[in-house]
């Protein structure tokens, strides 16, 4: 495979024998790159961004999309790599402003930077993050358009939970409505991309597309049921957070209620609700998977499928 950059990230890389397909070879490329292109002579914007980006994370949009480049036929992970470092970095900038919204303490095990710095400073890294999308996505028109609708999709879901919210309208539907738009659309980017710098067939192009929108639907859904059952030591953030903001399968009909979040909470407790939300993300995997059918089988696959599995699977 091509490494024809002389990056920092991909020279200390090479000084070892590298094996693409060793997901986690290409995430640490990917953080190494965000971290090098968040670097800024303003030296508090480079302390709040490197604090969050060093807090790790799953990487699954980054994974999704270098696999399915690999899955497709492409060869050259070094070119590819700005694009999957300007997916997580989309996620991490919504992510911070997630906390200012939510009054997060603590994000991927660390106190949050709305916690740290405050809310002004969370707000303009969340901005600072935004705009180094820009900045490495300048030479890639190609996904330039895919970017832009899953961004502008994921503020339509900040918004319409929010209006819900204060609506006391917050009902399943709207619930799968909001997961779609600020979620899955951006899962759905990072395939889409993957296949279209792969050179995929259009239908190939809509097999990872489909793929990567139910795949991060069945991820917000399983990531709202370990809000409800998990603890801030598991989820590394301020579990419950999502529950008080009116997030998850419940209908909030009562919003003069004493304690709003022991309500959401006692709502979507009752029967076997977060049984039928496992069994709907199941569902979605189950069906993101037929999605591959048209893909050649291969190693990556092989991994698409694997990572798949593992949304559903996962504890934390």
């Amino acid at each position: 495979m091509t490494l024809h950059h002389s990056n920092a990230f991909t020279e200390t890389l090479a000084l070892r024998e590298i094996d693409w397909l060793d997901t986690d070879t290409m995430i640490e490329a990917v953080d190494q790159l965000m971290m090098s292109s968040t670097e800024s002579d303003v030296q508090l914007l480079t302390e709040t961004s490197h604090h969050i980006i060093g807090a790790g994370g799953k990487r699954v949009r980054p994974r999704l999309l270098l696999l399915s480049y690999l899955a497709l036929g492409g060869t050259d992970i070094d070119y590819v790599l700005p694009v999957a470092a300007s997916l997580e970095l989309v996620h991490t900038a919504s992510v911070v402003h997630d906390d200012i919204n939510d009054h997060g303490v603590l994000r991927r095990g660390r106190p949050s930077i709305n916690a740290k710095w405050g809310r002004t400073f969370a707000l303009l890294t969340g901005d600072f993050l935004f705009t180094k999308v820009y900045e490495l996505m300048a030479d890639y028109s190609s996904v330039n358009r895919v970017f832009a609708v899953s961004t502008k999709a994921l503020v339509e879901g900040e918004t319409l939970q929010a209006a819900a919210v204060k609506e006391g309208n917050f009902t399943p539907d709207v619930y799968l409505r909001v997961i779609a738009l600020k979620t899955a659309e951006l899962f759905r980017a990072s395939t889409l991309s993957g296949a279209i710098l792969a050179g995929a067939t259009p239908s190939q192009q809509d097999s990872l597309s489909e793929f990567g929108f139910k795949v991060g639907m069945a991820f917000q859904i399983m990531d709202d049921v370990l809000d409800i059952t998990g603890n801030t030591e598991q989820l590394g953030k301020t579990a419950g957070l999502d529950l008080q903001q009116g997030k998850g399968f419940t209908n909030i009909t009562d919003p003069t209620a004493n304690d709003p979040m022991a309500r959401i909470k006692t709502e979507m407790m009752k029967g076997d609700r977060l049984e039928q939300a496992s069994a709907q993300a199941n569902h979605f995997i189950e069906s993101a998977l037929e999605d591959l059918d048209g893909v050649p089988d291969s190693a990556p696959k092989d991994k698409l499928i694997e990572l798949a599995h593992q949304v559903i699977d996962r504890t934390h």
